[in-house]
């Protein structure tokens, strides 16, 4: 990375200083600070950050403000489908009472939400809260194995579904509760429309536990309080700001905590609150056209998906955006320039924060970024949040020095569910604790995350201590795959690593045994979500070792990432030979290795990739190929097909809109 001019000198010093203490007394311990009392004091202003805020208010009370203020304003959208603030509010209200009442849900239970996006997953959030419980989202997405496990680790009594997801996420469970059954809706109508009075009720309460990939090979639940997430909301609506006449679309997963604001900011703020499609926050076209159609004004991206609406150039027609936010992996400095190019008239901004801190610590306006930088700051803490980078020996560093970033304050987790352990290690004690700030927390939150302070007081991000990545935004422990592939039959020895192909982040498996590639992605996609199955798999012979006996990931070959069926079969048509050349494009491949029947997926590809594939096909053939469509037809034959036929489909409808209308004109003359 680059380093400021300032950093240099002031590092220069530190460098005499420590000869300077060397020299005067050399039996002195190696592990002392080289910081000065004035410098300890600029650190310690650059996490001034304390102010008031509603601390002793639980999140769904600041909704039921707006709901009493604003009864008939439009709350939610979904579709063609929407509830007011007074209608939500009911809904919620009858869902906690009868959660009590019929299901024996008590203050301080988990409630778990198995849900595709719709009005009901808003409601039974909403409704978990109000009965004095937190909620706990179970993606339906997610392999049944993964789900099985967050619900026995959880010890739920009560899941809210849909019902055609009843049978086939949760057989024979009777903690299923189908939200959208006409005996539930009946139910519902019988209780009472008034808020539940929960006895000991406060803002320490538990607010929603979200798990996080796990390096055991199982996921963790983290714990998050009530408190840590008001904070969190009131520091955006304060530092951004939002009204009723704001349109806010929620389309990030919800097993994903930046869902969590997705949800509760607008409805905080009086704002509408648009509802994407189950799976649309996968199909570029989509977003556009749904942005364009609500006139939203407020959205978040990770920075791959932002590339990817960048790249297709569907984001410069979004014109009602004012504000997009970006979290969940690195934003690099391009993507800053290839925003304001295309949305001048918008504000980007770069939060950052682990799901231990209630969303995000930090923030950053990228309108402020220089050019030429190489990193894009993570910025400064936000209220009532105090961040430390901290050396080797636990004390604070110089800014421009690398350490690990810590966080303290209010936001942070309780810790994790049923792991008292790892709670232990990574929620320690906090030295720089300060009774006489209300800010200040007795623990601290070691990310794993690398960082340094610039000069002028924001934090640049510099990547991870350990073997934990982002993967398209999502938290992958590289060590849960292996442990999952180490399970599997065949597989003697593996190793995980993250390898960059062309700006693209992309898992890749080496393994010892007698295994396959074929069986172990089959394998992976029973017990693992779709962004932590790894895109190629290399069979080795042998591990390289390093000097310790350890595996050395530098001498891991490249991936060859080749067809798994077999023999290749080249094109036989025209429309394949251009597929195939997409592919290679996209997949930065060698034409002559791909085969006409080999998957997408197979060869490499993810969903974000996916998702550049149906801009490519839209560009090179003029049609709008579905995204779904793409995911059910991924070889090259496939997908050759389906264009020919939305190509014939599309001039048959031609012919015949010409036929209408010369039969039109025929009988008006």
């Amino acid at each position: 990375g680059q380093y400021e001019e300032a950093t240099i000198a002031s590092l220069s010093g530190y460098f005499v200083r420590a000869c300077e203490r060397l020299l005067s007394d050399v039996d002195a311990s190696h592990g002392y600070s080289l910081l000065s009392a004035a410098e300890r004091e600029r650190l310690q202003a650059f996490n001034a950050t304390m102010r008031d805020f509603p601390r002793n208010v639980r999140i769904h009370e600041l909704f039921e403000a707006q709901a009493r203020k604003n009864p008939e304003a439009i709350a939610l959208v979904f579709e063609d489908r929407s509830l007011s603030y007074r209608e939500l509010d009911i809904q919620a209200n009858r869902l906690a009472h009868y959660l009590r009442d019929e299901r024996g849900v008590s203050h301080g239970d988990l409630v778990g939400i198995c849900m595709e996006r719709s009005l009901d997953m808003v409601v039974g959030i909403l409704g978990a809260l109000k009965a004095g419980a937190a909620y706990v989202p179970l993606d339906p997405g997610y392999p049944k194995q993964r789900l099985e496990h967050m619900l026995s680790d959880s010890g739920m009594t009560s899941v809210l579904v849909q019902r055609h997801l009843q049978e086939t996420v949760l057989v024979g469970n009777g903690q299923a509760v189908p939200l959208d059954s006409p005996a539930t809706r009946q139910a519902l109508e019988r209780h009472r429309s008034d808020a539940p009075s929960i006895v000991d009720a406060g803002a320490d309460d538990l607010a929603y536990v979200i798990y996080t990939s796990g390096s055991t090979g199982l996921p963790k639940g983290v714990l998050v309080e009530h408190r840590a997430l008001v904070n969190r909301i009131d520091w955006m609506h304060r530092e951004y700001g939002a009204d009723s006449g704001d349109v806010f679309l929620q389309k990030t997963p919800f097993g994903f905590d930046v869902s969590v604001w997705e949800f509760m900011w607008p409805l905080v703020a009086g704002s509408r609150l648009v509802m994407a499609r189950p799976d649309g926050h996968k199909d570029p076209s989509y977003l556009a056209e749904v942005i364009a159609a609500e006139r939203v004004t407020k959205l978040h991206f990770v920075p791959s998906m932002l590339s990817v609406m960048l790249e297709s150039g569907l984001l410069g027609g979004c014109g009602t955006l004012a504000q997009v936010f970006c979290s969940g992996e690195a934003l690099a400095p391009h993507h800053v320039r290839s925003f304001f190019d295309q949305c001048p008239w918008s504000q980007l901004h770069n939060l950052y924060g682990p799901t231990e801190a209630a969303i995000d610590v930090s923030h950053w306006n990228c309108a402020d970024t220089e050019v030429g930088t190489a990193n894009v700051p993570i910025g400064r803490p936000i209220q009532n949040i105090q961040l430390h980078v901290l050396g080797e020996n636990g004390d604070c560093i110089p800014c421009g020095a690398v350490g690990e970033l810590c966080i303290a304050g209010v936001g942070l987790a309780r810790g994790y569910l049923n792991r008292p352990d790892l709670t232990r290690e990574k929620f320690v004690v906090n030295p720089f604790y300060d009774d006489t700030e209300s800010s200040s927390s007795r623990r601290m939150y070691r990310t794993g995350d690398l960082a340094r302070w610039r000069q002028d007081g924001t934090l640049e991000f510099l990547g991870r201590i350990d073997h934990q990545v982002k993967i398209r935004g999502f938290r992958v422990e590289l060590g849960e795959i292996e442990a999952v592939l180490a399970t599997c039959t065949g597989v003697v020895e593996v190793t995980v690593v993250v390898r960059e192909v062309v700006g693209d982040q992309r898992l890749v498996a080496y393994f010892t045994g007698t295994a396959d590639g074929a069986s172990l992605r089959a394998l992976l996609g029973d017990r693992l979500p779709e962004y932590m199955i790894p895109s190629a798999f290399v069979h080795m012979e042998v591990m390289p070792l390093s000097p310790n006996g350890k595996v050395d990931r530098r001498a891991l070959p490249d991936p060859v990432v080749a067809a798994l069926k077999g023999e290749r079969v080249p094109p036989q048509t025209p429309r394949e030979a251009e597929v195939l050349g997409i592919f290679a494009e996209l997949l930065k491949l060698d034409p002559d290795s791909i085969s006409i029947d080999s998957g997408f997926f197979d060869l490499g590809g993810h969903s974000l990739l996916l998702m550049r594939l149906q801009a490519r096909m839209s560009e090179a053939f003029g049609v709008d190929v579905d995204i779904r469509r793409l995911y059910e037809k991924q070889s090259v034959q496939a997908i050759a097909l389906a264009v020919d036929a939305d190509i014939k489909g599309r001039s048959l409808a031609h012919e015949l809109a010409s036929l209408r209308e010369e039969d039109v004109e025929e009988a008006e003359f």
